[in-house]
């Protein structure tokens, strides 16, 4: 197997499966020509989260990495009439780039981006008394993984749902890289998930146009 053809059947699902309408698509080229990185979902991925939601009966989101707001779209599409999502981004020019992708999507309503430190929005969110939220995606430094494992437990209910992007690094998840913090982080974080008696979870490898992958699901259970 090469990655055109990882690419290519990526291709047929989205187009059979999670086609782009204007506002995804504008997204994305919106994100481009403001020069952010090309790391948002996948079309594909990006249905994948909405279907998770939408299961979940999701009415209360938290996304913990915004870039240009395209999975945010995609998250808060799940949501009811009366849902919200809150989602943090630490640079602001992303920030930006987002409030407007979402805008032109309509959800700016539905959807508050705050931008700076995940890491000090988040006691910020619990001070306000901001959970529990039913969903949480985490797509953010890879470094701070753990950490934001853990206030997704504290902003948490019995039953919601974590899932976290890139957990697989490569393939490199598999052995010890002390030079890369990426794999550290995300090591730290499967060692916190695999002893934390309140999570259920597991993890898989993805490939597709985003390359080598994958995701980790966990279920709060207490």
């Amino acid at each position: 197997m090469t990655t055109s053809q990882w690419a290519a059947v990526d291709a047929y699902f989205t187009e059979l499966l999670a086609p782009a309408d204007e506002a995804l698509s504008a997204a994305l080229t919106a994100s481009t020509a403001a020069g952010l990185p090309e790391i948002a979902v996948a079309p594909n991925q990006g249905k994948l989260l909405h279907l998770l939601a939408r299961v979940q009966g999701a009415r209360n989101i938290l996304e913990i990495g915004t870039l240009g707001g395209y999975s945010t779209i995609w998250l808060a599409r799940a949501l009811p009439a009366d849902g919200r999502l809150v989602t943090l981004e630490y640079d602001p020019a992303h920030a930006d780039v987002a409030r407007s992708n979402i805008a032109r999507a309509g959800l700016d309503e539905v959807v508050e981006v705050r931008t700076g430190a995940a890491l000090d929005s988040l006691p910020k969110l619990e001070a306000e008394g901001a959970g529990p939220f039913d969903f949480v995606f985490i797509d953010a430094d890879k470094v701070n993984n753990p950490r934001y494992v853990e206030w997704a437990l504290k902003l948490s209910r019995p039953g919601t749902v974590i899932v976290v992007d890139n957990v697989v690094r490569g393939g490199k998840v598999a052995t010890d890289h002390p030079d890369d913090p990426a794999v550290t982080g995300t090591r730290e974080m499967f060692d916190l998930v695999a002893r934390e008696p309140r999570l259920d979870a597991t993890a898989f490898q993805t490939v597709g146009t985003k390359g080598y992958d994958g995701l980790l699901v966990a279920r709060v259970v207490s």
